[in-house]
């Protein structure tokens, strides 16, 4: 007898995995949901998809560009007038929406259109979170995508008074906002420390609101601290790399504010537009 994977699951969640129905566009807990993590099959709680592989498509339904190994099959699917192809898990063949080709939103152009309701998030906790913003946010986020330890990279905005930036109002000076990379890392691959040297080994700490010809206030140098401890390493690192610089270093150290992720276009943005670098 074929084992029941449905039975247990709400009846709207039975209406997407069973029925292959499809939620209201824009209304899922996880579209615009972007933590470290792995999502598992909400009927039989095989995983699926990496976090760092999910991205926003503005489609209005959570977005991914890459599977775990095995995880999904495909199938065609002919409904409505069209031709689309299904995936559905590859444990309990419950469906999960459709994967579209061609539309060259990020480098593996692959988007896999998932309702919220098919999946479940389940959180890492063995990561942690560094904040940093050293000019244009492009180069930085490149640069610790390739650390060791580094599992996801978000470029975006912290430490301002505007709720919800966007990057035009970030840019006009007003918000107070900094461009930074939030970065979820392992602290038994890279620790912090090693993460600091990074930061600063890539930008200039002694130029006040500017970073090569980019100025202003967010192009700022900081560190937002996520702990005690992170504080404590920041200052003692700047003491201790100081006499390296010719003029006094004016990286601020301030707790963390909440952040706000960037349009989707600025993620990845040198890796998907072929670029080494941006201009600092």
């Amino acid at each position: 007898m074929a084992e029941d994977y449905f039975s247990h699951l709400k009846p709207n969640e039975q209406y997407i995995l069973r029925d292959k129905g499809t939620e209201e566009a824009f209304t899922g807990e996880y579209n615009d949901h972007f933590e470290p993590g792995l999502f598992i099959c909400r009927a039989c709680k095989n995983p699926l998809y990496e976090s760092n592989t999910k991205f926003n498509s503005g489609c209005g339904w959570p977005s991914f560009d890459d599977e775990l190994e095995g995880a999904i099959i495909r199938n065609e699917d002919l409904s409505g007038g069209r031709k689309r192809t299904e995936i559905c898990c590859a444990r309990c063949n419950g469906h999960l929406g459709h994967v579209f080709k061609g539309e060259q939103i990020t480098k593996k152009d692959t988007r896999h259109c998932v309702n919220s309701l098919s999946i479940k998030f389940v959180p890492y906790n063995h990561l942690e979170t560094a904040t940093f913003g050293a000019g244009c946010f492009w180069h930085i986020e490149n640069v610790f995508r390739n650390k060791k330890g580094v599992y996801l990279v978000s470029s975006g905005y912290m430490g301002g008074d505007t709720l919800n930036p966007t990057y035009k109002e970030v840019c006009s000076g007003k918000t107070n906002h900094a461009e930074v990379v939030n970065i979820s890392f392992n602290p038994a691959e890279s620790s912090y420390i090693e993460l600091l040297e990074v930061f600063f080994e890539n930008h200039n700490p002694t130029t006040l609101n500017q970073q090569g010809l980019d100025f202003g206030t967010q192009y700022r140098s900081v560190i937002f601290y996520h702990s005690d401890l992170q504080k404590k390493n920041a200052q003692k690192t700047i003491k201790e790399i100081k006499a390296n610089f010719l003029n006094p270093i004016v990286t601020q150290i301030k707790q963390k504010d909440k952040f706000y992720r960037a349009e989707e276009y600025h993620q990845n943005y040198l890796n998907k537009n072929n670029l080494i670098s941006c201009r600092i």
